[in-house]
């Protein structure tokens, strides 16, 4: 079984670095802060619903279609966030 902590402590390091980053953008691009701020609002809502997909596995009691779903999920979580620095990417052009 995977283990839960280390799935919730890469999905807030990844909400971290886009924070970060969209500070980062902020501060050399105050005109386009609305804009970065929505990505930095996306960027939570996917760190909460992710969570609620680690709490909250499909069939918790096969240990084979739990470790599929955690690896799907990891999956997940870094199309997610790439599509989401990838956004940010495209506001600071």
């Amino acid at each position: 079984m995977a283990n839960l902590r280390v799935l919730k402590k890469e999905i807030d390091y990844r909400l971290e670095e886009l924070v970060f980053d969209c500070d980062m953008a902020i501060y050399f691009q105050p005109a386009k802060d609305k804009e970065i701020f929505t990505v930095m609002q996306e960027g939570v809502e996917l760190r909460n619903a992710l969570y609620t997909k680690v709490n909250n596995p499909t069939e918790p009691h096969n240990p084979s279609l739990v470790r599929k779903y955690y690896a799907a999920l990891r999956r997940e979580i870094v199309e997610e966030f790439g599509k989401l620095f990838e956004k940010l990417s495209e506001i600071n052009k």
